[in-house]
């Protein structure tokens, strides 16, 4: 192992979007003992700094490895085909009008009920989009749609937070 090893060297899983969430659990579990500081407490400081390094870099992949969004971006990243969100928001012309029409829906909503209706349609374009993602990057190898799609991830994300929140402003 090396520390710039990619997360699925690290983990030693195949570089792929599909991933056993169990055996990446239980390789971080095996991970963490073996960089374990506390391990290295007779061979003084710098061993215990070099193992907390190791430790740090392993949950680090652990957190990306473990979320799907995340997992893709970094596969995207690593293929040539970065995220960028910040300066690259360019979305299919359904998808804009599909965020448009669910804002317009959001701010019609007054109760839990419409909320919840919302928040399922909401949760059945994620698990499309996941499952597109399985298939652009697994199958078809298309690192720059999935990029895109990764992309419309962020979007959802953000606007199931935003029916929580208003959902929130009803529990107080």
């Amino acid at each position: 192992m090396q520390l710039n090893d990619t997360d699925f060297q690290l983990f030693d899983v195949p570089a792929t979007f599909a991933q056993d969430r169990a055996r990446l659990d239980a390789r971080w579990k095996e991970l963490q003992r073996e960089a374990h500081p506390d391990r290295f407490a007779a061979q003084g400081a710098a061993a215990q700094r070099v193992a907390m390094q190791w430790s740090v870099r392993i949950n680090e992949a652990y957190q990306r490895l473990k979320d799907p969004i995340k997992r893709a971006s970094y596969l995207c990243a690593l293929n040539g085909s970065p995220i960028d969100a910040e300066n690259n928001t360019a979305m299919p012309a359904d998808f804009l009008m599909q965020q448009m029409e669910w804002r317009e829906e959001l701010d019609e909503v007054h109760d839990e009920a419409g909320a919840d209706r919302l928040r399922g349609e909401v949760d059945a374009s994620r698990v499309r989009a996941l499952s597109s993602l399985d298939w652009l990057i697994d199958e078809n190898v298309d690192y720059p749609g999935a990029a895109g799609q990764v992309r419309a991830l962020m979007f959802i994300e953000r606007f199931a937070e935003d029916i929580d929140a208003k959902s929130a402003q009803w529990g107080q």
